[in-house]
Formats: C-alpha cells, structure tokens, sequence
C-alpha cells in the first residue's frame, strides 16, 4: 500500500476540527495538520431543538474550507462524524442533506456509545502508557459539550459505562439562564453534580477502588498541552495541580485568564466547568491522579480506520471489554452466568457450524454472544413479560463499542427467543429497521432459540454438545446422561422456526456418556 492521505472530520458540539493523516502499512500513520473553528451549534440544539439559518450557514463555510483544504492535501478518503448538537437536532434528516448538498461533505451521526467508543480508543492507541495505567481500577472520563461519560475499569478490562446529561455546554446553558456570575459557578456546578453522583457511586462505584482517572476533553487537556505549569509532565496531574488550577480560575478575571493560558476568552467559563466537574469527581472517587493524553475524536476517527484497513493494530482487544460490559449488565439484573455460558456456548457452535448457511460474519457473531449473556435480563422486572422487559432493559444501556442499530438487533434477538417472531415488522421493535437488519434478527434469534430449547430445564444436561452440517440437515449429537425428554418434547416448534430461516432441519441425537 503506499502513501495516503486521510482527512477526520468532528462535526461537534462547540468546534469543528479537522485532522489531516499520512497514512501507510510500512509507516503506520502521522498527522500532519490540525484545523479548528470554534462555532456553538450545541447551545442552541439543547435549547432550541435545531440550529438556526445563520448558524447552519457558518457550518456550511467552514465545512467547503475544509474541503478546499483537504483538495489542497490531495486527500484520498475521509470520514465526516456529528455529535450531540446534530444527533439531538430535531431536524437531523433535513440538516444532513443541505449540508452535503452545500458543500459536498457527507455527514455520519455517531450514536453516544459510538462517539465514546472512539475516545476511547483513541486513548487505547496511546499504548504503554494505557496499558500501565488500567492495569488498577481506573475511570475515563469523556467530558463533552451535551454530557459526560464515565467508564470504569477493572483488571484491564472495561466493565461499566454510564452517561450523565452534565455537559459544559448544557451546564453553560443552566447558568445563563439563571443569571449568576461565574463567582457562583463553584457552588451551583458541584450541586449540579452532587445529586447525580450520589446515584451513580450507589449503583457502580460501592466498595471498586478508582486510582487514575483518563481525561478527554477540549479545555482541560488544551490546559495542560500549553503546559501552564513545569510540573506537569506527561500529561500527569495529582489533585494538588488540580486546586492550583481553579484557583487560578477563580482569583483571575476572565481576560486576564485567556491571557495567562492563551486561550479564547469566551472558553473560560468552559474550562471552569470543565475544571470543576473533574475535581469533583476526583474526589467521590478518591482518585490519586489525572492522566490527560490530549487525545481528540479525530484522533480516534483516524484509528478506526486505519485499524479497519490493517493499516495498524491495537495491543487492547476491545471485543473483550464490550463483552465484558454485557456481563456486567447481566450481573446487574440477577442473570444466570451459568444458564449463559451454557446458552453461548451451544449458539455460538451452532453458528460457527452455519458459516456455509447464514452468510454472518465476525461481528454477527459478537452481537449472538451478547444475546446469550443477556438473554434473561428482563425477568429481574417481570417473568411473565421476559421478552417486552429484556428488551427495554437492553435499549435503555449503553453498551460502549455497540452502535444504536447493533444494540437494537441484540434487544430484539432476545426478545424474540421469548416471543413469537413479528413476521410483517410493520409496528413494534421491528418497524424501523432495514431489511439487512431484520433479517439479521431473524437469523440470529433463530439460533438462539435452537440453543435455549437444548436446555429447556435450565439443568444444563449436556457435558458436551457436537454440531455437524450435511446437505439440508443440522445432526445435533449431546452427550448426557441425564433424561431429555423434555427438551426433545420442546425441540419442534424451534426447529420449526429454525428450519423456516434457514432451509435446515435440525436433528437432535443423544449419545449416552461411557
């Protein structure tokens, strides 16, 4: 492969950037220019519910300068992502396409797990320093302009994630709106805070210890790039440097500020919020360090797709974190881990079996094993509604890594190994999907049911379960001792189903333990 030019486009909240990368499979990938342009669009979508005539014009300008620009680099593919100010636009349809009309730009809205996800990764691609850091309990902290994140990790492995509505933009909003100096900031953004995190340490922090909290945002880690202090070296900030900070904050007016940091004077009020969510949270947590890598979501737009075209590689495996996050969701609600490694392991051998029949690839498969874990979430609600329950649990959290589609195949596959399958689609869960996703559902939650109906009793009978295709039969020979009636006497109706997908029969043989 030789040498090509990639352009990342952030579409966000309060800036437009633009990231231009050489990217290669000997040279792995660099970047070689940075393009910002400060424009509020996410005041006015929280408040207002859409942008304006004006300011959808200045997005327009500054987007045909990134594309004469990226002309100018001779860039040979680009990605283009919008945030919470367009994913939130009452309008996002009709904004889309005069936007790619106006300037040629196609625009991607992220879901939030998205946009998350490729923060995150972008501080994955980080290496040693990640690596070393997660290695004790950590949180991520993603501050942006509509919310925050927070992603909690455990022995290496991402296990929670979890969105608050407390972003510097929309808290900007609610002080402008009442009307106080930035003197009551302090107060006013800490109760702000307070009410949503006594919730938040009750249902995911309880006795995890945080050590280190990763930073990404716009305010802060532009701070500490500028390197205000001598002390701060790598990014690394104890609480200590912290209070300096807001004390700086605090006893400078805002020109003075801008001026000390050399930053634009109508950021300060951002970057006190900014200072103050993550001090405050330092503190619930304990926290004995900030790490800020000054990572960006171009950063992690420009990973994602050298990652896709192998043009890199991450040490991290993210698959494992994902899968890690529905374990602890299934953890949350009662689940039965040992129903749902039994339920995995038979419906992900049946689909390895299948590869020739169902056409899935590796990502389909992702999305089985997900079912399985959470495949009985719902009944910590109710048991006569498992199906209509699980689902809502599943489309109600955010699973870091899934986007919003790929979430809602996984709520649909479960709930329809619970409920008979809704053939028509035209209302209900499946009403808004495309056709490739409705059969993806379909395929799956075929699967599924086989596996469910092999252990009806929830006994799990079998010590081992053999799977082998043969022209329009799938021979499933388990090896038991144990008394299966009842999940032969269970096994048509599925099969039924099974076979309606696929054109398969299932057969199921029983092969006695020596």
């Amino acid at each position: 492969m030789s040498v090509k030019t990639f352009a990342a486009i952030d579409v966000g909240s309060y800036e437009l950037a633009m990231k231009i990368f050489e990217v290669s499979r000997t040279r792995g990938m660099r970047e070689i220019d940075h393009i910002r342009h400060g424009i509020d669009m996410g005041t006015e979508t929280y408040t207002k519910g859409k942008l304006s005539h004006a300011r959808v014009g200045e997005l327009c300008r500054v987007l045909r300068e990134f594309a004469d620009i990226m002309k100018s680099y001779q860039v040979t593919d680009y990605v283009a992502y919008g945030t919470s100010a367009i994913r939130e636009s009452e309008n996002r349809a009709i904004l889309l396409n005069q936007i790619e009309l106006r300037t040629g730009i196609r625009i991607s809205v992220l879901s939030n797990s998205e946009q998350r996800f490729l923060d995150y990764k972008s501080i994955a691609f980080q290496g040693e320093d990640f690596l070393k850091i997660i290695e004790n309990g950590t949180a991520i902290l993603d501050i942006g302009g509509g919310s925050i994140q927070i992603s909690l990790f455990d022995n290496d492995t991402l296990v929670s994630t979890q969105n608050l509505k407390l972003g510097v933009l929309r808290i900007q909003e609610y002080l402008n709106q009442l009307g106080v100096s930035i003197r009551q900031y302090d107060r006013l953004v800490e109760e702000m805070l307070e009410a949503q995190m006594n919730v938040y340490k009750k249902l995911y922090l309880k006795d995890r210890q945080i050590k280190s909290i990763i930073i990404v945002d716009d305010y802060i880690s532009t701070l500490v790039k500028r390197k205000v202090d001598s002390d701060v070296a790598g990014g690394y900030v104890d609480k200590k440097k912290m209070e300096y900070f807001l004390e700086i904050c605090q006893t400078k007016t805002l020109t003075e500020l801008a001026k000390i940091l050399n930053m634009p004077e109508e950021n300060m009020p951002h970057l006190f919020i900014a200072l103050k969510l993550v001090k405050s949270i330092m503190d619930d947590m304990e926290a004995e360090q900030l790490w800020v890598p000054g990572v960006t979501l171009c950063d992690g737009i420009a990973y994602e797709y050298a990652e896709k075209n192998k043009i890199i590689a991450s040490a991290h495996d993210f698959e494992k974190d994902i899968i890690a996050c529905a374990q602890n969701i299934s953890k949350r609600y009662r689940g039965s881990k040992k129903r749902s490694e039994t339920l995995e392991k038979i419906a992900l051998t049946i689909f390895d079996s299948m590869k020739k029949v169902h056409g899935l690839g590796r990502r389909e498969r992702l999305l089985l094993q997900i079912s399985t874990i959470l495949h009985d979430c719902g009944k910590y609600i109710s048991m006569v509604n498992l199906g209509e329950c699980s689902y809502s649990i599943i489309m109600a959290t955010e699973i870091i890594g899934l986007s919003h589609r790929e979430r809602e195949i996984v709520a649909n596959v479960v709930k329809y190994n619970h409920l008979e399958f809704d053939y028509d689609g035209e209302s209900g869960s499946l009403s808004t999907l495309d056709e490739d996703s409705y059969l993806k559902i379909a395929k799956l939650t075929a699967i599924m049911r086989m596996a469910n109906g092999l252990d009806r009793t929830h006994k799990q009978k079998f010590r081992n379960v053999k799977i082998a295709l043969k022209e329009n039969d799938l021979f499933i020979t388990v090896d038991t001792e144990a008394d299966i009636t009842l999940e032969k006497g269970l096994f048509g109706a599925r099969a039924d189903f099974f076979q309606e997908v696929y054109h398969v029969r299932p057969v199921i043989r029983k092969k006695r333990m020596p």
